[in-house]
């Protein structure tokens, strides 16, 4: 199995997760937020539905400049607006990594704050933390839904939740 696939294959199993995830926000709480510096869920959706996306960001860029990112995404209100983002996005980084050569997973990606470097990376190492950012922030709104008593669907087994 090659890098490409190996990548591809985690980027199936983690987005079968998410979208399992994304499937049970309540559509009257995306303004929620459990804490005055949290984000609300409509943000937490919106950023976890891009992630895929960043897949693309790093394989058709040197890097990103977070002092000057042209990468906005649209804020999603709804459960459906949620789930078509992330279809949207999954399939941009599906098909960037689909066309990718091991040359352009080796090539360097720098990340930087104006003129601060924060990192420079191989691409693959970029596209690996893209899939951990989707790990983290989707256990960060299963416990945002916890808080609201939604029943929170597994992600590599069943939850407690689905065991009862």
């Amino acid at each position: 199995m090659t890098t490409t696939q190996r990548l591809l294959a985690q980027l199936e199993q983690e987005s079968a997760a998410t979208r399992k995830m994304l499937s049970v926000i309540p559509d009257g709480k995306f303004d929620w937020q459990p804490h005055p510096r949290s984000m609300t869920i409509s943000r937490l959706a919106t950023h976890l539905a891009e992630l895929p996306g960043w897949i693309t960001i790093t394989l058709t860029t040197d890097g990103l400049d977070l002092g000057n990112n042209p990468f906005v995404p649209p804020l999603v209100n709804t459960r459906a607006e949620t789930l078509d983002f992330l279809e949207k996005k999954l399939e941009q980084g599906r098909t960037s990594l689909q066309n990718a050569t091991d040359d352009d997973l080796a090539a360097n990606w720098t990340m930087r704050n104006n003129d601060y470097v924060i990192s420079v990376r191989p691409r693959e190492e970029v596209i690996r933390m893209a899939l951990c950012q989707i790990i983290h922030h989707r256990a960060q709104m299963g416990v945002f839904l916890r808080l609201l008593d939604v029943p929170i669907p597994g992600s590599y087994g069943p939850s407690a939740d689905e065991m009862m």
